[in-house]
């Protein structure tokens, strides 16, 4: 009887530990699936960032190509302007010379 009763309680442990594994097995498995399921994800987000950060780069080299522009021209607008204002200064200059000269 003492015999059967082991027998009984190793064959109980044994099922246990069995059930055990098969449980962690499964576990384990959920776990592992569950993992690339978020890194396929975090993969993802990481492509629309790169790409969001791509477009950005994109917007702000036009802007800043835009701006060049604009101050260019500005330079120029201001370099034909100040030419213009020294051009007439020098024909005054010339004036009031030659009126210095005849009232000599």
């Amino acid at each position: 009887m003492k015999k059967v009763l082991i027998a009984a309680m190793a064959l109980t442990v044994s099922m246990s530990v069995m059930t055990s594994c098969k449980d962690t097995k499964d576990k384990a498995e959920k776990a592992s699936e569950e993992a690339a399921k978020s890194l396929e994800e975090a993969g993802d987000d990481l492509e629309k960032a790169a790409d969001d950060a791509a477009d950005a780069m994109e917007k702000a080299g036009k802007d800043a190509k835009e701006m060049g522009e604009k101050a260019l021209d500005s330079l120029k607008k201001a370099g034909e302007e100040t030419m213009d204002a020294a051009e007439k200064a020098g024909e005054e200059m010339k004036e009031a010379a030659k009126k210095a000269i005849d009232s000599i």
